[in-house]
This record gives structure tokens, sequence and C-alpha cells, in this order.
């Protein structure tokens, strides 16, 4: 057996490929896809030794503040700067698996509103792994099914299959699709996650529950983890007959029903259009705000890479 495995060395030769790649994250990257149970369930503090490590925990947040004004020194990074996620829709979440093409466009400030970890880099885009849901299974009765994050591409897909063989396994982009269907109709939001340790990029979709999901229960105390699609929710009342249910699949709770009337307050809405496929009416629809920034739409995107979008 190998000292060290074939994925670990071909994620440490893609972090060596970028200029000025601190040593640090590098190994920050390797811990976290290493052991994300352990590192998810520290940060949870659902994890046996969170209370014997929390000094460290403490030492972290100085690094890293949680909010980004945490401290009056604008060249600090925020947790949320070095690791958070997009809220999809559900059509481009689709679009995202199935692109099957590399793909190279760097900084998108527009559409990942953070200060780091912003590049939609894909290599072998093809290669995805269904990995079992560290938030869930840090969860004493987790939602079901855990294998519901989407690991795409390499080096990330290799390494994860690699080292965790028992909670993943290798999928088709037909396959992810169906995923992020079931999950769709289950009320749980389609999360691209970007991360400062993930070599500055995109390395997963997330099917999130707010119930679970610790970015989600992060974003409602305060901490900007997650950013909004680019959309918003429409509510036509004279379509809707307030039966309540995109109320009961909403995750922000921007969709409430009481005394007999649906309302939305689109303050809290994310854009992610789980109400709008929930709804037997048609009553919600989705529609661009410029106020939330750009939505991350990869035909788009390559449309205009490649100098030929109108």
């Amino acid at each position: 057996m190998p000292l060290i495995k074939p994925s670990t060395l071909r994620y440490l030769k893609e972090a060596a490929k970028l200029p000025r790649y601190p040593l640090l994250e590098r190994l920050h990257g390797y811990v976290y896809l290493r052991w994300p149970y352990l590192y998810i369930g520290l940060g949870l503090g659902t994890h046996p030794l969170a209370r014997l490590l929390a000094p460290l925990a403490a030492l972290a947040a100085r690094i890293h503040p949680l909010r980004p004004d945490a401290d009056t020194d604008p060249q600090r990074v925020s947790w949320a700067d070095s690791y958070h996620g997009k809220a999809l829709p559900l059509e481009e979440a689709r679009r995202l698996v199935t692109v099957r093409r590399d793909i190279d466009i760097r900084d998108l400030e527009k559409i990942i509103p953070y200060k780091r970890a912003r590049d939609l880099v894909l290599r072998n885009p093809e290669r995805i792994v269904a990995l079992e849901c560290p938030c869930r299974r840090a969860r004493e009765n987790p939602c079901l099914p855990l294998d519901v994050c989407l690991i795409i591409g390499e080096p990330f897909a290799g390494f994860v299959l690699e080292h965790h063989p028992d909670k993943s396994r290798p999928i088709s982009p037909e396959e992810a699709v169906e995923i992020l269907e079931r999950e769709d109709r289950r009320g749980h939001v389609h999360h691209a996650f970007f991360k400062e340790a993930m070599l500055g990029r995109f390395y997963a979709i997330c099917n999130c529950c707010s119930c679970c999901c610790g970015a989600m229960q992060a974003q409602r105390n305060g901490i900007p983890m997650l950013c909004s699609s680019g959309f918003v929710a429409e509510l036509d009342p004279g379509a809707c007959v307030h039966c309540g249910l995109c109320a009961s699949r909403c995750q922000f709770r921007a969709l409430s029903h009481a005394d007999g009337a649906t309302r939305l307050d689109p303050s809290l809405c994310m854009g992610c259009g789980v109400c709008v496929n929930a709804c037997p009416r048609g009553a919600l629809s989705l529609r661009r705000d410029a106020a939330r920034g750009e939505p991350l739409e990869i035909e788009a995107l390559l449309a205009r890479a490649a100098g030929t979008a109108p």
C-alpha cells in the first residue's frame, strides 16, 4: 500500500499549480477532505471531541472571524468568505452536473459576492461522487437519505471516493440529476459550495435542509455563509388557494401560512425555487432581482467566456 494515496498526490499537484496558494490552505483542504465528518462534527459541536478542542476553535475564529464585521481590518477574511454557498434553482443545478466539459472561469465577483473562493473551475466534471452528508451524519435524527452531497470533478471526487469508500459512490450525471430532483421534491435547497481550502473554487452541490445543514443554521444566526440565487419568489394572489404547501417547504421562512392565508416575505427569500416547484397551482414564480447579484447560469457563463453571448 503506498504511503500517499494517488488521489492525495493529484490534489497536491493541483494545489501546486496555483500561484501564491498558502501551504496552510493546502493542509486545510487535505484535512477537510480526509476527515469531513470529524471536521463538520466539530464545527457543529456534535462530535464528542468538540468540547475538548474548543480552545482550537476559538483560535480559528480569531484567524477567520465568523462575521465580516468582527474586526476593523478590511484585509481579514471572515469564515463566510472562506466557505460559502450559492442557492441554485433546480434547472441550474441540473445544468451544472451535466456540463460534461472542463471549465475555467475565474473571480466571479458579481455572482459569488465574497472576498475569497469564487472561481468556477471544473476538471473532469462528469466524475461525480455521491457522499453521505457530513451535516446529516452529525445529527441524532437526520433527514434521509444521507448520500445527497454531490462532489463534482477532480481532484475532489477521486479523493473522496478513495478515502471514504464506505460513505461514497461514483454516480453518472444522470444519477446526479435524479438525486437533485428527489431532494427538490423533499423541499431541500441546492447550494453550489465554494471553499478557499478547496483550491479557492467550486467543488460540490449540497442538497440542504435547515434542520441539518450547518451553513443554513449559521445563516439564520447572522453569519452570511449563503448568498441568493439572484432570483426572488413572487406570489400570484389570484392563483394561490392558500393550501400552505409552499410554506411547509420553504427552508428560509420566507413563506408562512396562518389564518388561512399564505404570505411571502421577499426579504427572507434566497431564490432557490423549491416553493415554485412545490406549488400545485403555479401561483409562485421566480424573477430576476439585480439587487441580489447575478445568477450562476453555466450556459450563459460559457457563452460569455467564448465571446458568443448576446
